[in-house]
């Protein structure tokens, strides 16, 4: 890479290895100096502000649902500026929502919008994070994402792209960075196995050691914006060697 990106992990890759205390050291020991935070650790910011700078760790920014947003947004401006980060992250709406109609995703990006631009004017920045679901089409061939992005308009909704979910979903993710240049705040490192392999762990791979060309993406992700790279896993069957294995690759690869 032409310029190197800070490394951070999402700690929901973790949640299987132990207490937090357990997944804070797992994340330590293999090298990381940023985690990316789980809306749960926001609801005591300041213990978990003290369990990560105990370890020497801080946070680069935080996935929160659509109900932190909704019902306590101004406890959660209070719990960035506790732990000290400046990015949040909606990550997923829930299972039931995920095969709604055109007209569900325009009022999704227009919320979201108008959280970007309350958000943005106390400092601190919204993204959304996508799946494969967003991809399907939804109205005259505009994937759900498209309609998320295009009704959010002019505000500040950045994206943080899982790039292996675009994969996943039957997408190129080149295209899409390309597009979205200057929306990308971030972007999540991971991989997939090859087809019929890691069937215990949902056929994902930790980052570098699946089919994906991570030296590619990762300039592609930096140049279309991206702020950081987060390593995630969403099933890992040993996180300590995710961790490891994750943070040793995107390391020598420069970020």
């Amino acid at each position: 890479m032409n310029q190197a990106l800070p490394i951070s992990i999402q700690i929901y890759s973790l949640r299987n290895a132990g207490d937090l205390y357990r997944q804070l050291d797992i994340a330590a020991q293999a090298g990381f100096r940023q985690v990316e935070l789980i809306g749960s650790l926001l609801e005591d910011a300041a213990d978990t502000r003290d369990k990560l700078q105990a370890r020497g760790l801080s946070a680069s920014s935080s996935h929160l649902s659509m109900a932190m947003l909704r019902e306590r947004l101004q406890e959660v401006v209070a719990a960035c500026e506790t732990i000290g980060f400046t990015q949040l992250v909606m990550p997923a709406v829930p299972p039931a929502e995920r095969d709604s109609d055109a007209a569900y995703w325009r009022a999704l990006g227009s919320e979201l919008g108008d959280f970007a631009h309350r958000l943005a004017d106390q400092g601190i920045g919204l993204a959304y994070h996508n799946h494969d679901w967003e991809l399907r089409a939804k109205e005259n061939g505009a994937t759900a994402l498209e309609l998320l992005f295009k009704s959010a308009g002019a505000s500040p909704l950045g994206w943080q792209v899982d790039v292996a979910w675009l994969v996943r979903g039957g997408a190129d993710p080149l295209p899409w960075l390309r597009r979205y240049t200057g929306r990308v705040v971030s972007a999540h490192a991971k991989d997939l196995a090859p087809a019929g392999e890691k069937l215990d762990e949902d056929g994902w791979a930790d980052v570098g050691h699946g089919v994906m060309d991570w030296p590619t993406l990762s300039v592609a992700c930096r140049e279309a914006g991206a702020r950081f790279l987060a390593a995630e896993h969403d099933n890992p069957s040993d996180g300590e060697r995710f961790a490891r294995n994750a943070f040793a690759y995107l390391h020598q690869l420069g970020a």
